[in-house]
């Protein structure tokens, strides 16, 4: 028989889930291996199904240390700037509070001078103007001494004027330096962060190839032993075919009794029958039925009325019985039921459907509890899938 070729490698799914399915095919693929090259197969198909994952990861740090530099870097750029113009405005208050503090001394002068009595003084200039043109001069000047010191006045208004206007703005520079200021302690602390969890990545990259490597290399220690089982395995289903077409020949020429197959266990389907590539040891491998989870010790019933035709050790099979059915278009039809705990019937007795048979447990070359069961024409294996009920149970 040509096997099939690989099937395709699955892709979505979480990681978890990917790396669950992957610890699930290597316990299939691998099922006659060495208890070593189990646990190593295992470990390689979860790191496997992890570098994917793990490589985007560092990738994607990689790509936000660079983001977050840029960003730190640019909010340090703003704030240099933000600094530099709290500077210039704050210059311009000072020099707009001098004009003030300039402007006050003079009006002070003013103020004093005319509690001192400088009003009057001018009152006596006109006073002891000599005639009309005199006193006009003098009104001139008095009036220009007027005006001079209205401007002072003025003065001191438009500098106080200004400055609030740049104490204002000197208080928005000032809160915009400190905003730049702080935005880029954040952008750098992200930053710093950013740079933490892409060393961390890497290092669990690293870790995973770490991993795959040392898994490799126990799964090529042991190569020797796990291939001699795989060649037992092949020669213990050459000689189970052999046996149940034998007796096959044996039987005579009783038919069917139709139907159905009755669900021989309950449980879930945790493995499906069909061709497997072990990638690890390069050989192709059938697994001859569906492998059916449940608990040590849950009672396996008969898939139809028939006759015990083997109850014996088989192998990587463990614990293993067939069941003969009778014939379909003149073909035997035989059931089987792998890795029990234990048999409870013997050769040669006929069973009902239903009857409890055995014991579900994990003899042989099995990872754990479970039954492996058959449907076998003639004594080649076919998928039980096409025979059992749709929903398993």
């Amino acid at each position: 028989m040509i096997a099939p070729h690989p099937a395709s490698a699955e892709t979505g799914g979480d990681d978890a889930e990917r790396a669950g399915k992957a610890v699930q095919r290597a316990e299939a693929v691998l099922e006659h291996a060495t208890d070593l090259a189990r646990a190593a197969a295992a470990k390689l198909e979860v790191a496997t199904a992890a570098m994917p994952a793990a490589q985007k990861k560092v990738a994607t740090s990689r790509g936000l240390v660079a983001a977050a530099l840029n960003a730190a870097n640019t909010a340090e750029r703003k704030a240099e700037a933000a600094r530099d113009a709290y500077a210039k405005v704050a210059g311009r208050f000072a020099e707009a509070q001098d004009r003030v503090d300039g402007a006050r001394d003079r009006v002070d002068e003013i103020a004093t001078a005319s509690y001192m009595g400088s009003n009057i003084a001018r009152l006596n200039v006109l006073v002891d103007s000599s005639g009309p043109a005199d006193m006009m001069d003098r009104l001139s000047i008095v009036d220009q001494i007027m005006r001079s010191q209205q401007q002072d006045v003025d003065t001191l208004v438009l500098a106080r004027r200004d400055a609030r206007t740049e104490q204002d703005r000197a208080g928005l520079a000032k809160r915009a330096a400190e905003d730049a200021e702080a935005d880029a302690r954040d952008r750098l602390t992200a930053a710093r962060t950013a740079q933490t969890a892409a060393v961390r990545a890497q290092q669990a990259l690293v870790q995973l190839a770490q991993t795959r490597a040392a898994a490799l290399r126990v799964a090529n220690s042991q190569r020797s032993a796990v291939l001699a089982r795989y060649r037992a395995a092949k020669a213990e289903e050459a000689r189970i075919e052999a046996a149940l077409r034998g007796y096959s020949l044996k039987s005579g020429d009783v038919k069917y009794g139709g139907g159905q197959l009755l669900m021989p266990v309950a449980g879930w389907k945790s493995s499906d029958y069909g061709w497997r590539y072990d990638p690890y040891y390069r050989v192709w491998q059938l697994h001859a039925g569906v492998d059916i989870a449940a608990g040590g010790g849950t009672p396996i019933h008969a898939a139809a009325a028939g006759r015990v035709i083997r109850a014996g050790w088989a192998g990587g099979y463990g614990r293993y019985t067939c069941v003969s059915h009778g014939r379909i278009n003149g073909v035997g039809f035989q059931t089987c039921y792998g890795h029990q705990s234990a048999f409870l019937v013997h050769v040669g007795e006929y069973v009902r459907r239903g009857e409890v048979i055995g014991l579900v447990g994990t003899t042989g070359a099995s990872t754990g509890n479970h039954l492996h069961f058959e449907t076998r024409f003639n004594g080649e294996p076919r998928d039980p899938l096409n025979y059992l009920p749709r929903c398993l149970c």
